[in-house]
């Protein structure tokens, strides 16, 4: 007989999962190699323009770190047909919405315009891909930019650099080492030349994928695709052959100092296999369990039960060739950061030494299937999923398919997840803390 919790849960997770309609989309190769993806969907007439390349902070020049974010900015500057500070002129002016975002594994443009204003979204993006002006003017203008964000982002931001220390000590070949935003010596050494020919060899349509997601026509749509996007010239074909980085087979323990915070913080990491593979999402899972809520094992543990922490959270981070999973926590009162640290690691022996409750799976399938119906409920949010499984995950119909991978995720897989990788022998220790004076 089926209790009523189980009976709610089920009615819950199927009611659920009953919104998840499949997305439709079209998706085809033009002769230049360009990815295109048409999703049509005319309940509002907003359509989303937009462009994912193959290339992000991991992808370096001459050992030089930042291009990818640096390009993030430098392809607003203008182009052979738009004037120098106009790009963002001309969307806003229009009534449409824009954005870009780079991650370690890719660079992502789009615009969201009303839907008689197609045309200009895929003029835009073409023009950033074809006629885009790297000059010195536009280079120094952007450096300076990326610097004050660097300060406001990072160096000036409390636990700005949280995310640097844990790189640093789970990669020391790979490019994951490196800051997304990267190093501003770097940046300040690079040339002219090293840019333009850091576009030449990724922003080539090749390397890229075309996302129009909205009101539209389709046969009308992949004409004028064809008329502003065919012209542009195939690139050559990216290589990519980064370093494999060796297991780490021993605590790592290391002391970060930040200016700007009074109170320290305990990091607990640990590399994690690509994104591609089923254990990443089952790592997912275990960072909501683990500090997702007021009800999650460590936030209940250590701020509401033990008043010892004053945050506690678990994030994993997918990467297309490693992960990083990590635990942080800022310390209350006189609790020290070892203290901390064994309070966390009884957790993680409990992940996995003992299977989790019915209960708790339940919650962490029902808030799994949430976020699959949340991140398809706008044109937008659809345009970058698949804009996302195509090129990361080289398979467009992940974004009717992904969430079947949750579903299939058992509490024996999270188990032996937490067992195989969350190993607390094989992980770095970080002491951020505050720097003082008589720290140098």
């Amino acid at each position: 007989m089926i209790n009523n919790f189980k009976l709610s849960a089920l009615v819950l997770l199927f009611g659920i999962s009953g919104f998840a309609q499949e997305v439709e989309f079209t998706e085809y190769d033009l002769d230049n190699g360009l990815h295109v993806i048409l999703h049509q969907d005319k309940t509002a007439p907003v359509v989303s323009t937009s462009v994912m390349y193959h290339v992000g902070g991991k992808d370096l020049k001459n050992n030089k770190t930042g291009f990818a974010h640096f390009f993030e900015h430098l392809l607003f500057e203008g182009t052979k047909n738009i004037e120098k500070g106009s790009f963002m002129n001309i969307i806003n002016a229009n009534g449409g919405t824009f954005n870009a975002t780079t991650s370690l594994d890719r660079t992502y443009y789009y615009e969201t315009f009303p839907s008689n204003k197609l045309e200009l979204g895929l003029w835009l993006e073409s023009e950033r891909m074809l006629h885009p002006v790297i000059d010195q003017k536009g280079v120094d203008t952007q450096n300076e930019v990326v610097k004050e964000e660097r300060r406001r982002s990072f160096d000036n931001r409390p636990y700005g650099n949280l995310l640097e220390a844990i790189q640093s000590n789970l990669f020391s070949s790979h490019p994951y080492k490196d800051p997304n935003v990267g190093y501003m010596e770097d940046l300040d050494a690079s040339t002219l030349k090293e840019f333009n020919e850091y576009f030449d060899e990724y922003y080539a349509p090749n390397n890229a994928t075309l996302v129009v997601a909205g009101d539209f026509e389709i046969e009308e749509t992949k004409k004028l695709i064809e008329d502003y996007f065919g012209p542009v010239p195939k690139g050559n074909v990216v290589k990519r052959d980064f370093v494999k980085e060796e297991p780490i087979n021993s605590v790592v323990r290391d002391t970060f100092y930040d200016p700007n915070i009074q109170v320290p913080a305990l990091i607990v990491a640990w590399r994690t296999p690509s994104m591609l593979e089923k254990d990443s999402y089952v790592l997912n899972m275990i960072s909501t369990l683990l500090s997702t809520g007021k009800s999650s094992r460590l936030y209940k543990k250590l701020v509401d039960d033990q008043k010892q922490a004053l945050e506690a959270a678990a994030f994993h981070l997918p990467l297309e060739d490693y992960g990083a999973y990590a635990i942080f926590s800022l310390p209350l009162g006189d609790t020290s950061l070892s203290t901390l640290n064994e309070e966390i690691d009884e957790e993680i022996e409990k992940l996995q030494n003992e299977q989790i409750s019915e209960r708790e799976f339940q919650r962490l399938q029902n808030t799994f299937e949430n976020r699959f119906v949340n991140s398809n409920s706008s044109v937008s949010g659809i345009a970058e999923s698949l804009a996302t499984y195509n090129v990361l995950h080289d398979d467009t119909n992940l974004i009717n398919k992904e969430i079947e991978i949750y579903r299939s995720i058992t509490p024996q897989d999270i188990q032996r997840v937490a067992k195989e990788y969350l190993d607390l022998n094989k992980r770095a220790i970080v002491n951020y803390l505050p720097k003082t004076d008589d720290v140098e």
